[in-house]
């Protein structure tokens, strides 16, 4: 018999919800054939079996959170050993953990070793890290979210031969559902409301008692967006800087475009690839809302390429595909990457690496109605743009009333490192870029 255990999925993943079985138990499956989707707070991704032979059990089922390491199926390949099985189990997924040992006091190794599970879940940067230092990662207790080991933990580990105090619980995952301790809650809010002055967090009614309610567990990506948002409205103080773009003359240029390249290349154009073009010009003209404010170290960080990320509605959750090198693509070419994008988003298909290094993005709220929307920034950026829903609206034009289409903008940004000033001048030149469709085609 052979146990698969969820292997390491990179990015710091520590846990990932099951979508899907691809054989019932009792079937037989080949080797590399696809065994289960997982999906994590990224993307889903589709796991292939390491094995061929019959499932023989399931640890799981739909809708569990597993974590890495934890066995999720039973094969009966025929005949195994142990060793091989640990071996099978962790390739392909993990980055090799190939590294000297160090010795650990006898003091020490009972108080690491309960809490450690393999392989245990950490950046792959922690695990160079490690590797650097010579560290068995496996070793190290970790003191991150969701038992992940940080390079913090390494570092202690290496230094000391020892790691920060904590319970062997500390590396268990606990469902959300079982979440409800009530000391667990006290610890905390107590913590929270020591370090934050005002703030007082009381447990949740029981709702139950008053209704009828349905409990739905917080996870993968809506969970992922729950602690980003958190962070964000949290660490950054949020001013917002709102005007109006007539678009009147952008639009009709774009839909005579797209009919004329339907079935081609640009034959989606949308005003989302224009916004997308405008920003990156206007990002150049203002590096502050392009940069990322370190609390610690007390730098902005100014970056001098344009990853332009938009805000996706998946029905899973939201994500943020981002459209790499803004700067250098062409309208059409923007047009093209966003359809792709937000098509393998929906399906739930879109790799990690197309959600990452986004230097700023755009949320566009028009296609669902509304006029405005406050944002909230996408940490550790600086700054987002939000899109209201464009309308036909009467406008005073050389002192005559006329009908224009305007295009609701919303700019909200970090205040620790902009000013509203900034961020006038910032949107203003936005507006004068997309109210002039020939402005546009200077910056392509």
């Amino acid at each position: 018999m052979f146990e698969f255990k969820l292997p390491d999925l990179g990015e710091g993943i520590a846990e990932g919800e099951i979508l899907k079985w691809y054989v019932d138990e009792g079937g037989e499956i080949v080797e590399d054939e696809p065994l289960m989707d997982v999906e994590t707070d990224k993307a889903a991704v589709t796991i292939p079996s390491p094995r061929g032979g019959r499932i023989a059990a399931y640890r799981g089922k739909v809708g569990d959170i597993v974590n890495v390491g934890d066995v999720v199926v039973v094969i009966d390949d025929g005949a195994a050993t142990a060793a091989v099985e640990e071996t099978v189990a962790e390739k392909s997924f993990a980055e090799p953990d190939a590294v000297e040992t160090l010795p650990v006091p006898e003091a020490v190794a009972p108080a690491a070793i309960p809490g450690v599970r393999r392989p245990v879940p950490a950046a792959p940067a922690t695990r160079r890290l490690a590797r650097k230092l010579k560290v068995d990662i496996n070793l190290v207790t970790p003191s991150g979210p969701g038992g992940r080991v940080t390079p913090e933990d390494v570092h202690r580990f290496a230094e000391h031969g020892l790691t920060v105090a904590a319970t062997p619980e500390a590396a268990v995952h606990v469902p959300a559902k079982q979440a409800v301790d009530d000391t667990a809650f006290a610890e905390f809010a107590a913590h929270a409301s020591s370090t934050i002055p005002f703030l007082e967090v009381e447990p949740m009614p029981d709702f139950s008692a008053l209704g009828p309610v349905e409990i739905e567990p917080l996870r993968s990506i809506r969970r992922k967006v729950a602690r980003k948002m958190v962070t964000s409205m949290t660490l950054v103080p949020h001013v917002a800087h709102m005007d109006e773009a007539d678009v009147t003359d952008l639009d009709l240029f774009r839909v005579r475009e797209r009919k004329r390249r339907a079935g081609g290349s640009g034959g989606r154009l949308t005003l989302l690839a224009f916004v997308v073009k405008a920003v990156t010009a206007g990002l150049r003209a203002a590096p502050a809302f392009n940069a990322s404010l370190d609390p610690f170290k007390e730098e902005i960080i100014y970056k001098k390429f344009y990853n332009i990320g938009f805000a996706a509605d998946t029905g899973r959750g939201l994500v943020v595909p981002v459209v790499k090198g803004t700067d250098t693509k062409s309208i059409i070419r923007i047009a093209d990457d966003i359809y792709e994008k937000a098509t393998l988003a929906r399906d739930g298909k879109l790799p990690a690496e197309n959600m990452r290094d986004g230097t700023f993005t755009i949320t566009n709220i028009g296609p669902l109605g509304g006029t405005a929307l406050m944002p909230t920034i996408n940490y550790p950026e600086v700054a987002i743009l939000a899109m209201g829903k464009v309308q036909e609206k009467p406008v005073v034009r050389d002192g005559e009333i006329v009908i224009r289409k305007m295009l609701p903008l919303t700019l909200a940004f970090d205040h620790r490192i902009a000013d509203g000033a900034d961020a006038a001048r910032f949107v203003a030149e936005l507006v004068r870029q997309l109210s002039d469709p020939n402005l546009l085609l200077l910056e392509t």
